[in-house]
């Protein structure tokens, strides 16, 4: 089971608008540069960040995100906390299917944060907000 390491203090980003999107997705980045990730692993983390923020500025106004660093055994990873009390998701299945948007955009945020991330999920509830879990891990 993972556990937060306790070398890294959890970062918690406040997302109002796209400037505190790209905030968290540059800490995360360092963050993985720190811990040895790969390029490409950063680059799929802060990408897969940079999405979900960017969702929670577009659907909810606000929100925050949470970045933790975690052991397992001879792993190291990144778990990321994504919530908003905006309107919430009606169908979680659909969001998820590519090209799906309810506003003017690709469909592409949802699905690709998923590919992009080792561990990846998602609650919902109407008028209550939605919150992500999302989990990167360093590959040996």
């Amino acid at each position: 089971m993972a556990e937060i390491d306790p070398l890294f203090t959890p970062i918690s980003i406040p997302i109002r608008d796209d400037t505190h999107a790209v905030v968290a997705s540059q800490r995360a980045h360092r963050m993985a540069v720190q811990l040895g990730f790969s390029l490409v692993e950063q680059t799929s983390l802060s990408t897969a960040i940079l999405e979900i923020a960017r969702n929670i500025v577009k659907y909810a106004g606000r929100g925050e995100m949470v970045l933790v660093a975690l052991t397992d055994a001879d792993r190291v990873g990144i778990a990321v906390l994504a919530c908003d009390d905006g309107p919430g998701i009606a169908d979680i299945e659909l969001a998820l299917k590519d090209g799906f948007s309810t506003g003017r955009g690709l469909g592409l945020g949802l699905p690709g944060a998923r590919r992009l991330m080792d561990d990846f999920d998602i609650a919902s509830a109407q008028g209550r907000g939605t919150t992500v879990i999302m989990e990167k891990w360093k590959r040996t």
